[in-house]
């Protein structure tokens, strides 16, 4: 790990940013992740409408990762962040107001676009930054895993706080029925949250235009524009194809997709079994997420430490895959038990999970950035992403057709493992110990 006495002022600026960012680029979806559900069924949707609004922004996430990717490597970092949030502003608001499905499904499209845009754009800003004060070679994984850090804590509060406000706005006798006679029952108090999250997606917007510089781009038309991100896409899947380093990353992202997927779709319902209703089942899901964030973020702030002990950061990778896997193993061999102790050590496989891959995380990016140029960033990690969302949709296809008990957790738990293993294989290179290269001075990032 870097000591942080040593680094230059450009440096800090550029970490203490980063960390800011992740906070207000996260904070909106956690507010949102605790209410949303509810929002739409108060709304009078059914469950399965509400789940043609989810697949509606998944789809537009993985329709949109890849060209979104390359529109930031041309564009810029800065005008694409500044964008997605916006889109998110409109978003929010439609979701939280919208009172018919055509105006939710616009809201849930918008929403998809947003994340598509900024997905991997602040820490493609982030290794932008740092490699122009201290050079390609300069240690990435601290300050990677300070934002990792700060996106688990982010969507942790946002769950917190997002649940909380519908339950206090309730304490007040007549509020709830007040505000939506009001507003002729466009706002409701599940719609608070979301409404909070739009208004700091424009604070989002604000701080991204004042605070984030980036050196001046060759100036851009609409048809450089078009010619480019195809251009620049094309490049980064043969990145992918060329590079075995590479290619590990983007395989370790599937089946860490695979690992999250049975999470989402397999937990909420074992809630339900170990309590023996949906309204208690729901609020221990909602807690043993929020705890689930915390586990990530303290496995990112270990990540370095992780890599230290191990001996470099590519060794790092399959010990905190490799913890995944124990996670998911014991929540498969407590599936089908209803004692008291396969719920405690089901809760523990659920952090052990989310800690293993908090850890391996930022190791891997460090490892990708190594090995992606910088007018490609954005779109490497673009794919990274849509190998994680794809295979994820494919596991859940296939988690939600097997019988219920350990077999889907077992599954996913071996593709974890083979994700581990892989880095065991080096066939051709093979990461040098990190030596804690000094940093070269920095001027701080002005505000332009």
């Amino acid at each position: 790990m870097i000591d942080t006495g040593r680094e230059s002022p450009g440096l800090r600026t550029a970490g203490r940013r980063y960390v800011t960012v992740c906070v207000l680029l996260w904070l909106p979806p956690g507010l949102g992740m605790a209410c949303m559900v509810l929002l739409l069924s108060e709304r009078g949707l059914s469950l399965a409408a509400v789940a043609g609004l989810f697949a509606v922004h998944s789809l537009t996430v993985a329709a949109l990762e890849l060209p979104t990717g390359g529109l930031s490597d041309v564009l810029g970092r800065r005008p694409v962040l500044a964008l997605a949030g916006a889109l998110n502003v409109v978003a929010f608001a439609l979701v939280g107001l919208g009172t018919t499905v055509w105006v939710l499904t616009a809201g849930m499209v918008l929403m998809g676009a947003a994340r598509a845009l900024a997905s991997g754009t602040a820490e493609a800003w982030y290794v932008d930054t740092v490699h122009d004060c201290s050079g390609p070679g300069a240690e990435l994984r601290t300050g990677l895993a300070r934002g990792g850090s700060a996106t688990a804590a982010a969507l942790a509060a946002g769950l917190l706080i997002g649940g909380a406000l519908p339950w206090l706005l309730g304490l007040v006798p007549g509020l709830g029925a007040w505000l939506s006679a009001a507003t002729s029952g466009v706002v409701l108090p599940l719609s608070v949250p979301l409404l909070l999250g739009a208004a700091l997606r424009i604070v989002f917007v604000c701080y991204v235009l004042t605070a984030l510089r980036e050196p001046p781009r060759p100036p851009v038309t609409p048809r450089s524009v078009l010619r480019g991100v195809p251009v620049t896409v094309l490049d980064g899947l043969r990145l992918g194809g060329r590079d075995a380093l590479v290619r590990r990353v983007l395989l370790t992202a599937a089946s860490v997709g695979s690992a999250l997927a049975a999470i989402e779709l397999l937990v909420p319902g074992r809630a339900v079994e170990l309590t023996g209703a949906s309204g208690s089942g729901a609020m221990v899901y909602a807690a043993l997420s929020c705890a689930g964030f915390v586990c990530s973020g303290v496995g990112s702030h270990l990540a370095p430490l992780t890599a230290r002990i191990a001996g470099s950061g590519e060794r790092a990778v399959p010990v905190g895959l490799g913890t995944g896997a124990c996670g998911l193993l014991l929540l498969g061999v407590t599936a089908s038990s209803p004692h008291p102790m396969a719920a405690a050590l089901a809760v523990a496989g659920f952090g052990l999970v989310h800690l293993g891959l908090g850890a391996a995380s930022p190791n891997e990016k460090e490892l990708l950035h190594r090995r992606v140029p910088r007018a490609g960033r954005a779109t490497a990690l673009s794919v990274q992403s849509l190998a994680q969302q794809l295979v994820g949709a494919l596991t859940g296809l296939v988690v939600g057709a097997l019988p219920p008990g350990p077999l889907p957790w077992l599954l996913t738990a071996a593709a974890l493992l083979a994700g581990a293993l892989l880095w065991l294989r080096r066939p051709g290179e093979r990461e040098k110990p990190d030596r804690g290269r000094r940093p070269v001075p920095c001027a701080a990032p002005t505000v332009e």
